[in-house]
């Protein structure tokens, strides 16, 4: 891709602007809907030309929708971000992926449980001079390429739209840099560390939270099974059945080795309750039956991802891949801790950023 120097830019933008009547005030202090007229009008099509179909301010906060058609699935992904806090100035970007929900039912991610709807990170990030990128979508999918079309979750080819199709197109409409990180929860844990291995040129950092990454062992099988079929799909279109190699091939932990040079991060509870496992903690809001999911549910989920985490501790270590490990002493399969989580991780993460 062209590089195109930020002053060239923004005489674009401020030309395409001034022809579409929206005046080319100073990007900094614009209001949402104007930097998201600004990032339509710079928005370049990727490679293979999936391209920005719209870009609308969808609060609160700064958030912006920008729908993007994928041409590999052929269809439109709608995609939040919270634009850097100098939107015209160079910025990496932090791409957080969501569980088993894909953040929402639809694909109006304010009606989901989310990154931006059940942690802080809209306020967190305002100041952050980073594109904070949320996909919506792709319940029960694991964010990767599937071999075959799916009667209940369609066509599937997340990880082509996560690597190569959306990453120029953000770059080109919020001045993105190519210095990017990932962090993902649950689900997507296995998906953040694919990212990073088939492009870690760009993805410079990865974060895995309550996370199982070992996905081709009979006890991975059975788990994606299970995420798969409870969000309407068959396995069977995923990787196909049990035997073949394109489980080996998706497994993160089994392709560890290309994750050499990329800074690693993975943090989980170990199922017991810990202090947000309360009526008045995130979430719960004083409901006792909300708090007993916590408990059991969460509980249980977060007893398996310890194990999950020793093991692929275990894995780097013989491979000598450098990585931070956070074994929390307490706590549970929910949005509190990955809160606190994605914090620690913004921590290490924001200086590989930096342009």
């Amino acid at each position: 891709m062209t590089v195109v120097s930020s002053s060239v830019r923004r005489l674009a933008i401020a030309v395409t602007l001034a022809a579409t009547g929206l005046p080319a005030v100073a990007t900094a202090q614009a209001s949402p809907d104007l930097v998201a007229a600004r990032a339509m009008a710079a928005a370049v099509p990727a490679p293979n030309g999936s391209f920005a179909v719209a870009a609308a301010a969808n609060g609160p906060g700064k958030v912006i929708d920008l729908t993007v058609h994928s041409a590999s699935m052929n269809r439109p992904v709608t995609v939040a971000i919270i634009p850097a806090a100098d939107p015209e100035a160079p910025a990496g970007s932090l791409y957080l992926l969501n569980g088993i929900d894909g953040g929402t039912d639809t694909q109006d991610w304010r009606e989901g449980g989310n990154w931006f709807t059940r942690t802080d990170a809209v306020e967190f990030f305002a100041a952050a001079q980073a594109n904070v990128v949320m996909p919506i979508g792709g319940a029960g999918t694991f964010y990767t390429d599937w071999r075959a079309d799916d009667p209940g979750t369609g066509r599937n080819r997340w990880l082509t739209f996560l690597t190569t199709e959306l990453p120029p197109i953000i770059d080109s409409a919020f001045h993105g840099t190519g210095h990017d990180a990932v962090a993902g929860l649950s689900m997507s844990s296995a998906a953040v560390f694919r990212m990073a291995q088939v492009a870690p040129q760009r993805f410079r950092m990865v974060g895995s939270f309550s996370g199982c990454i070992q996905t081709s062992s009979p006890a991975g099988q059975a788990m994606v099974a299970s995420i798969v079929t409870a969000q309407g799909g068959n396995p069977l279109n995923m990787w196909g059945p049990p035997a073949d190699p394109a489980w080996a091939a998706g497994d993160a932990a089994l392709n560890a080795e290309k994750l050499r040079g990329v800074q690693v991060y993975v943090s989980t509870g170990n199922g017991l309750p810990g202090p947000l496992d309360t009526l008045d903690g995130p979430g719960i809001e004083s409901d006792p039956v909300k708090l007993l999911d916590q408990l059991i549910i969460g509980g249980a989920l977060d007893g398996i991802t310890v194990v999950c985490t020793a093991l692929l501790r275990d894995r780097l270590a013989a491979l000598d891949i450098p990585a931070t490990f956070e074994f929390r002493p307490a706590g549970t399969h929910s949005w509190g801790y990955w809160e606190q989580d994605l914090r620690t991780y913004w921590e290490r993460a924001a200086a590989l950023l930096v342009p």
